[in-house]
């Protein structure tokens, strides 16, 4: 019985009416707060708009439009950041206010929503749904288990497996839905393992470790665990350890998968933004291979994983909870949920190899060496998102069991929110070229000139990986890419040099629950307080960072041939 069926009848009813009362409060807090923010995206505009036109200079230049454009950016930011409106909606904003204020004309603008990186995108998720649909990736994560865990089902290399199986099926999917997907599934182990019995007779190693009073090594009070006080009980000691255990497995799914998707050029939405936003401020130049970008991103992101694992280890599983983890690990468990899938059939057999074919396909489009690339025999029309959409459209063909793969039904699922906000981005990156507000921008940056080119990148990095704990990766990318290209225009660097860094820095969205949907996925099912995303979700920012700094002058450099003339 509930405590408010205990109360007395007046009783109830005042607590009834206490409840109303916060309740009402609340909703009208989150009603003015959500209407000051609608209000205060255009005003701000408004405001920077009047603001930038008392300047002399601007007057007599008549830069009507770079005023317009500069509002309209602060209009888009202030909307982003609040979520006073969907981010989607938002993204629509230059579709009636960039040819209302004469910055670009209505079917200019609106050619942005629909163009060769979005049309990848949206072949990738087609794919990515298949995959969903036929159970691909429930097969792939649960075997990857069973590897890395042994026999034995070490925890710590378990803990490796529940990192990179998310982050390999994040190269080729989105990072939302792989959390999503991922996520509860790693809780049903984790649940398993809390529930397991641990007052059960062990083998005196197991008890040993449980007992702070056989605690020894100085390691282990450094990872962790100084908390635990001389008297605790054996039982007290594993329980604690199993719930430390669990949020680390949590959170390696809800970070891998951010990892995992920087390392290729469809695995996340700033690196589509990238693709999108390079192509067109430098339509001359060669594009950012799906290879090239794999060259660097790959090794970034073993370096990455294996820090990422690393810090879970010592946060969450260090030596003295190993043998505790290891007792209430069962391997038979995992092995039952992969037995449950029963053997590949025809469906996935076809999917995985659709994926494969695509895959092979984005890798050999273009190649750097003597051996010219498939795409070379069509003449430069073909691209990424040409193959990406023949090979979702077999999906729509192929039988299975007196149907096709995939149906439109299937299709409802895609994210046409990322389509819109793709689009608004690669729009607002136009207008801020042609308005001449991203060469303003630049001119008042000269305070770079004076910074070590070494430190030009962690620099940049830092900034954009603060931004982005605060606005959607996407949105960060978008605003900072055209900005960084005229900066390094003006610093006499190649673009790639300060535009892959802020892209990939776009993605160091670790700390809060906010800053990206499989951050909140892990607070939400892990049951997380805000310290346990915000302490290793810190150090992965500067690892992030610290890596970036390390790779970007170096393989970059080979990578993306940086040392040849940038273009114009």
């Amino acid at each position: 019985m509930s405590e408010e069926a205990l109360l007395p009848a007046n009783g109830r009813q005042q607590h009834s009416a206490e409840n109303d009362a916060t309740a009402e409060n609340d909703s009208a807090y989150s009603w003015y707060y959500e209407n000051f923010a609608i209000a205060a995206g255009p005003l701000a505009g408004l405001l920077a708009y009047f603001i930038f036109l008392t300047d002399q200079d601007h007057v007599q230049q008549g830069s009507q439009k770079l005023a317009a454009m500069f509002a309209i950016l602060l209009w888009i930011c202030v909307w982003w950041m609040t979520e006073a409106v969907p981010i989607a909606i938002t993204a629509l904003l230059p579709l009636f206010l960039f040819p209302l204020l004469q910055i670009s004309t209505a079917d200019a603008v609106a050619k942005a929503y629909m163009n060769d990186t979005i049309s990848l995108f949206l072949g990738s998720f087609i794919l990515a749904l298949a995959v969903q649909k036929y159970n691909c990736h429930k097969r792939l994560a649960l075997k990857t288990l069973l590897v890395f865990g042994g026999e034995k089902m070490d925890p710590r290399t378990l803990l490796l497996g529940f990192c990179a199986g998310p982050a390999f099926v994040s190269m080729f999917m989105s990072n939302t839905a792989v959390a999503v997907m991922m996520i509860p599934m790693a809780v049903g182990v984790v649940q398993k393992v809390q529930n397991s019995p641990l007052d059960a007779p062990s083998d005196p190693s197991v008890e040993a470790s449980r007992n702070p009073k056989h605690q020894k090594s100085p390691s282990d009070e450094e990872s962790g665990y100084r908390e635990i006080e001389s008297g605790e009980t054996s039982s007290q000691f594993a329980n604690k350890a199993l719930s430390k255990y669990s949020k680390g497995v949590v959170l390696a799914v809800g970070y891998a998968v951010g990892v995992g998707g920087m390392t290729t050029l469809t695995g996340t939405g700033p690196n589509l933004v990238f693709s999108g936003i390079f192509r067109s401020l430098f339509p001359k130049a060669e594009p950012v291979t799906y290879t090239q970008w794999l060259m660097f991103g790959f090794p970034l992101g073993v370096f990455f994983l294996l820090l990422l694992w690393f810090i879970l280890c010592v946060m969450y599983c260090p030596t003295a909870a190993v043998p505790v983890v290891s007792a209430s690990l069962s391997r038979s468990t995992i092995q039952k949920e992969y037995d449950s899938l029963g053997a590949m059939d025809s469906a996935e057999k076809t999917v995985v190899s659709l994926f494969t074919v695509l895959a092979f396909l984005w890798m050999t489009r273009a190649t750097n060496g003597d051996v010219p690339g498939w795409g070379s025999y069509f003449h430069g029309y073909a691209d990424d998102g040409t193959v990406s959409i023949l090979m979702a459209m077999f999906l729509f063909i192929l039988p299975f069991r007196g149907q096709k793969l995939m149906n439109w039904a299937d299709c409802k699922k895609l994210p046409w929110d990322i389509v819109l906000v793709l689009g608004g981005g690669f729009a607002l990156a136009d207008g801020i070229r042609q308005s001449g507000l991203s060469e303003w921008i630049a001119a008042h940056l000269d305070f770079l000139h004076s910074i070590p080119f070494l430190l030009i990148t962690p620099s940049v990095a830092v900034i954009v990986a603060i931004v982005t704990e605060f606005t959607s990766n996407n949105a960060t990318a978008t605003i900072f890419l055209p900005l960084l290209a005229e900066v390094s225009l003006n610093l006499n660097i190649h673009p790639l040099f300060l535009m892959v860094t802020a892209t990939l820095a776009s993605s160091f969205s670790f700390m809060l629950p906010i800053a990206t949907p499989p951050n909140a996925v892990a607070y939400t099912a892990g049951k997380l307080r805000m310290t346990d995303l915000a302490i290793p979700g810190f150090l992965l920012k500067c690892t992030g960072i610290f890596l970036l700094s390390v790779l970007m002058p170096t393989l970059g450099n080979v990578v993306f041939n940086l040392d040849e003339k940038f273009p114009n």
